[in-house]
């Protein structure tokens, strides 16, 4: 695993912070962990419990349908976009496979966008500059203006 900080951001670069975790499931808990500890020092007006179950959520979804014939990695980047906060998670998967899913009570998964779409203020999903997919949530007032 790697990670970056960006101590300085501004418009011309608003990237907080950044990480790499190999695709395994050890790598959901350590996604947790390293963002909940950069993004303190930001100290965001925002629910940070809320944003780590959403990261959970999308980096289980990246790793468990992150495909490539090479070995990958699923890669976390944070960005401070004036008063909100986005938060997106890239893997080498096809955007078109990423849906939202209203499953029943007997199935054990497919929750995972329900509970961005119904805690984050936006979310999104397509290509990732970086080949494959980015799936994104944004928290909106994070920040004082």
């Amino acid at each position: 695993m790697a990670y970056t900080l960006d101590r300085d951001p501004c418009p011309e670069s608003p990237r907080l912070g950044a990480m790499t975790l190999h695709p395994t499931p050890e790598s959901v808990p350590r996604a947790r962990r390293w963002f909940k500890k950069f993004i303190a020092s930001y100290d965001p007006a925002c629910s940070v419990d809320d944003c780590l179950l959403m990261i959970s959520e999308l980096v289980t979804n990246a790793i468990s349908y992150g495909r490539s014939d090479e070995p990958w990695l699923v890669r976390v980047e944070w960005f401070r976009d004036g008063t909100s906060l986005r938060v997106e998670v890239h893997n080498p998967g096809f955007p078109a496979h990423v849906r939202l899913r209203r499953p029943d009570a007997t199935e054990a998964h497919g929750r995972g966008l329900l509970l961005v779409d119904s805690i984050a203020d936006s979310w999104r999903s397509g290509p990732s500059g970086f080949g494959g997919t980015v799936v994104s949530f944004t928290m909106a007032d994070a920040w004082p203006s």
